[in-house]
């Protein structure tokens, strides 16, 4: 039997009268990649943003390694604007911060590359790993955390040689090639320690070649460090390549679930990917 380490139930999300994600319920296994794809505005970055913390969902709960981590359900004006499922199923509140999300252990990645711009390639990575630090005010004032900090350097340098960014420490992040921008947004996430990883488009802007690089580096990811993996992908070549198992949403809604070969053959995707024809 599978173990589940993310578990979506019933999530909706509704920004005033529109429904963006509805009654969402999906699984992903541990070691698993799994994808999530869908036209523009399927809901599918609306619903990496419910399970990272950036929106509390409308209704509905979230669970990771069979722990509940997010839970809501419509108040205040949602009452009565409320169109999404499930109404009176969830009674309680629960809404960490993103912070306290990566805590748990599940780190992510953004379709638009969101790397600290003025800061070197290994900067971006250590700063990531101060997540796990235990210092305080007092400690570091003093220098009493020196052990920790050096710890988190070498691991820190260990992480770039490993992932092949080593050579570019010094430089300066946004003067690297896109494809290598798009491994750092990854190696930064990695550096939080995460056994979950969302990676929202990672081959967007990418070239052919790029893109096939990008496929075997998310597989070798997976295994070099115990990853599950749950990605958002327009890249329909890398997403049948890499992918266990696919969702797919279409105007917030799960429309079909299943193998790569599944999904490749199932007619709704197909009509929402391409558009009814006309008799």
């Amino acid at each position: 039997m599978s173990e589940n380490v993310l578990k979506l139930q019933d999530v909706t999300m509704q920004f005033g009268g529109v429904v963006a994600v509805n009654s969402l319920s999906l699984e992903v296994n541990k070691g698993e990649i799994v994808s999530l794809i869908g036209p523009n505005g399927a809901g599918k970055t609306t619903a990496f943003n419910v399970i990272t913390g950036v929106y509390a969902p409308t209704n509905g709960a979230v669970y990771f390694n069979g722990k509940q981590i997010i839970e809501n359900f419509p108040s205040g004006k949602m009452k009565k604007l409320y169109a999404g499922t499930d109404n009176g199923k969830y009674t309680k509140r629960i809404e960490p911060s993103p912070d306290k999300i990566t805590k748990l252990g599940i780190a992510r990645t953004f379709q638009n590359i969101r790397l600290w711009k003025s800061q070197t390639v290994f900067d971006n990575v250590l700063i990531a790993k101060h997540l796990r630090r235990t210092s305080n005010i007092f400690t570091a004032t003093f220098r009493l955390n020196w052990a920790e900090e050096k710890r988190q350097r070498e691991e820190t340098a260990e992480l770039l040689k490993i992932l092949g960014l080593y050579d570019v420490k010094d430089e300066i992040c946004t003067s690297l090639p896109y494809g290598l921008q798009r491994r750092l947004e990854i190696a930064r996430a990695l550096a939080t320690e995460p056994s979950l990883l969302l990676l929202d488009e990672p081959a967007a802007g990418m070239n052919p070649q790029e893109t096939d690089e990008l496929t075997a580096f998310i597989g070798k990811i997976r295994d070099d460090f115990k990853l599950t993996v749950f990605m958002i992908e327009h890249h329909m070549d890398l997403v049948m390549n890499i992918s266990d198992r696919i969702y797919v949403l279409n105007f917030g809604a799960l429309i079909a679930h299943g193998t790569p070969e599944e999904i490749q053959n199932n007619p709704e995707v197909i009509a929402a990917y391409l558009g009814e024809s006309e008799e």
